[in-house]
């Protein structure tokens, strides 16, 4: 198949407007999305450190009633 048959194709996919404030939009909504995912993945982090601390009392606690 020759690559001049695909160029249909890959216009359906590529498309770089004249107009460059058509790229705003773009770019604000990926701003926000980078935004919640930085916010997302610290919850995520916090979230595992309580229940890392929470396993780490929870093996202290096990260790000491099985000493006795």
């Amino acid at each position: 198949m020759k690559l001049e048959n695909l160029y249909p194709i890959f216009g359906l996919f590529l498309y770089f407007p004249e107009d460059k404030t058509e790229y705003i939009p773009a770019a604000i909504t990926m701003v926000i999305f980078t935004i919640a995912a930085f916010f997302a993945f610290r919850l995520i982090l916090k979230v595992s450190k309580k229940e890392e601390n929470k396993l780490d009392k929870l093996m202290k606690e096990s260790k000491h009633s099985k000493d006795k």
